[in-house]
């Protein structure tokens, strides 16, 4: 086989390999600091300007899964809510059903509904958990990975 041949042979077979690979299925990425498909559980909240953190006793029952499709659902205490969320400029929270239940006095549902209906930014703080903040960064709230969320 002649030089010339050799090189109209590499080319076809690279043209065939770029062929086949351009009729491949296509990669979708991945994003690496999803949000969705995880229960949440709330640990703390902190308030910026006085300093103070508060833990949250049971952290299992606070909860937050943000669904693929834009819905998210989640638990305050005893107490179950659904809502949307929205990426879009920050992230957005809208509550929507919530059921009512009397949870007790000791109970931290009523202060977790409205700091989430606050929230305007978040996402994963680098160490494998959920930051959410209100307005101005002035209250963050803390989750930490759950578990994966039973497929929908």
């Amino acid at each position: 086989m002649n030089r010339k041949t050799r090189s109209v042979t590499l080319l076809a077979v690279l043209g065939v390999l770029l062929l086949v690979a351009a009729c491949g299925p296509a990669a979708t990425p991945t994003p690496a600091n999803t949000i969705t498909g995880i229960i949440w559980q709330w640990v703390s909240v902190t308030n910026k300007s006085t300093g103070e953190m508060t833990s949250v006793p049971n952290p299992e029952s606070y909860t937050i899964t943000f669904n693929a499709d834009g819905t998210l659902n989640g638990k305050a205490d005893c107490n179950t809510f659904s809502g949307t969320y929205s990426q879009e400029g920050g992230l957005i929270i809208t509550l929507g059903a919530s059921t009512k239940a009397y949870c007790g006095e000791a109970s931290m549902d009523q202060q977790y509904l409205e700091l989430l209906s606050a929230v305007v930014a978040g996402g994963p703080d680098g160490q494998g958990n959920l930051a959410l903040e209100n307005a101005g960064g002035e209250k963050r709230m803390l989750f930490k990975n759950g578990g994966a969320a039973p497929a929908q």
